[in-house]
């Protein structure tokens, strides 16, 4: 029987320590869950956006998301597993900082995102975050409110913001941001330092605002808790970067958000995987996270890069759904030292099918 509230049992933490130091364990740190990639339709309020094509600051009231939040925590009282479980404002669904930025919010179906503007090099180059934004004031507010409804009992964190060269996109559009990093480098490079800066200062703004959560920091996205400050880092649009442009204009921005943290981590599709030794040299981004994504390779496609990261001792979180025979072979071919399966299920009876072949 799960005790601890939302199943946060404090004697997990151990765990999370054991996994960024690498040390000696019998199995790798496992958390099973029923959310998954794009949770946006779990949430009740959200409903009354759909006859909208935009979404504004206003249409968001962080009470009418409480009930949903903590039905959702709930599964940790169910799941007998290794995770803390937290939450973010409006986990995965909407992008703040791009409307922070000025971009339009479009709603998609079972997704938000922030419209490409199309600026000008002197528009782009004026962009700021501004704390009287409201963009920038409804994410504080909605970080409060989940502080406060949490009252202790889980973890609140940023929200899985897009990166650098993300923004860089939305904001000079997608495929002129590409053009621009070969035919204006010196200014794609200025601009890039900009929105990293912003990036890093969002994140340093929130966690002034949040309490620490048995002495750490967290991401909720993937419930990973850390001894020191975290930030999550994200950088989609490299998948279209050749390994020459990223090394010259983007590898020194991604240096310098990971220096700022000292737990840091990044994001990763196998999309950017052929840029993975570029990312690997910047031995301050501390760990690694790689989606399992379903549209993706297979997965003894993708374990020699899994097992790249290993060799180079950092920490490494996989978040994906498994087919008992993928586990098997991520347990047989990668190290169990600073190893976390953030596993994505359907049922309970899918988990109780799983737990052994993970060594639980």
């Amino acid at each position: 029987m799960i005790k601890a509230a939302f199943g946060n049992d404090p004697a997990k933490i151990a765990k999370y320590r054991a996994f960024w130091k690498r040390e000696d364990v019998r199995r790798p740190l496992v958390g099973f869950s029923f959310i998954g990639w794009f949770p946006l339709e779990e949430f009740a309020a959200c409903k009354a956006w759909g006859s909208s094509a935009y979404l504004t600051p206003e249409m968001i009231d962080p009470e009418a998301f409480m009930d949903d939040y903590l039905r959702l925590l709930r599964e940790g009282e169910a799941i007998d597993d290794d995770i803390i479980r937290g939450a973010c404002p409006i986990q995965v669904a909407v992008p703040f900082l791009p409307g922070m930025l000025g971009c339009q919010v479009r709603i998609l179906p079972g997704n938000v995102m922030g419209e490409e503007q199309l600026l000008t090099w002197d528009e782009a180059l004026q962009v700021r975050l501004d704390p009287e934004n409201p963009w920038f004031r409804k994410y504080m507010e909605f970080a409060q409110a989940l502080v406060e409804k949490s009252q202790g009992r889980f973890p609140v964190s940023h929200g899985p913001e897009i990166g650098p060269t993300d923004l860089h996109a939305v904001l000079r559009g997608h495929n002129q941001s590409i053009l621009d990093l070969m035919d204006k480098p010196q200014k794609s490079a200025e601009l890039l330092w900009r929105v990293g800066e912003i990036f890093r200062d969002i994140t340093e703004e929130l966690w002034k605002r949040v309490p620490l959560y048995y002495g750490g920091y967290f991401d909720a996205q993937y419930s990973l808790w850390s001894p020191g400050p975290i930030i999550r880092m994200q950088e989609d649009a490299t998948a279209v970067h050749s390994p020459q442009l990223y090394r010259k204009l983007v590898q020194p921005v991604d240096r310098m958000l990971a220096a700022h943290f000292a737990n840091s981590f990044i994001h990763l599709h196998s999309t950017s995987m052929f840029l993975l030794d570029a990312f690997l040299e910047i031995e301050e981004i501390r760990c690694f996270e790689i989606n399992n994504d379903a549209s993706g390779p297979p997965v003894e496609k993708m374990v020699p890069y899994f097992q790249l990261v290993q060799q180079a001792r950092r920490p490494l979180l996989i978040r994906g759904a498994f087919s008992p025979d993928e586990l098997r072979l991520l347990m047989d071919s990668l190290d169990p030292r600073g190893l976390f399966l953030n596993i994505m299920v359907g049922s309970m009876e899918e988990i109780a099918s799983l737990r052994p072949l993970v060594g639980m």
